[in-house]
């Protein structure tokens, strides 16, 4: 009788579960449909290109307010030296950075590029070389972005950067 009850409940279980995985199955391709349209749309992707260039420009001009312009208003950017919230704040911050070291160049590369809706992400590599009192300086670490659609085209909403450690000199470690 047990044994009868037992399976039963499971009967039931399963009967409750399959529609409900059926339905999120279907939500989620839904989703992957809507990721595929956005990003095989050649003016989606023309318009991540626009952006990376202004951005790149804005780092070569060591233009912080450019760079500032391509958040939110409520943007935040998250570096090793702290996180930093709105615009006012992510423009004071890179105006610091370029007054203590002045970028000479800077590049990355996108790695991935991922939209659903009005809301895309990225990850990807970053390299730069810095001016320093003691003459150049070579960095490079990750990036990750949270990207939006506002005024017709894309804005950073948040921005994470990570460097890589540099490697100890045999002075330094002595």
């Amino acid at each position: 009788m047990k044994v009868h009850l037992l399976l039963a409940l499971v009967g039931l279980a399963l009967g409750f579960a399959v529609p409900v995985v059926a339905q999120q199955k279907e939500a989620a391709d839904s989703r992957i449909a809507q990721q595929r349209d956005l990003l095989g749309d050649v003016k989606a992707l023309d318009e991540f290109g626009v952006l990376a260039t202004k951005l790149d420009e804005a780092f070569k001009k060591n233009d912080a307010d450019a760079l500032a312009a391509l958040f939110t208003e409520d943007g935040v950017l998250v570096t090793p030296e702290g996180i930093f919230f709105g615009q006012q704040a992510i423009e004071k911050r890179y105006l610091e950075l370029f007054q203590r070291r002045p970028v000479t160049f800077s590049t990355g590369q996108r790695d991935q590029l991922n939209a659903i809706d009005n809301a895309a992400w990225s990850t990807g590599e970053w390299w730069s070389t810095l001016q320093s009192e003691s003459g150049p300086e070579f960095e490079r670490g990750y990036w990750s972005a949270i990207y939006v659609r506002e005024g017709g085209g894309w804005k950073i909403r948040m921005l994470t950067i990570s460097e890589n450690p540099r490697p100890v000199r045999a002075a330094e470690a002595n």
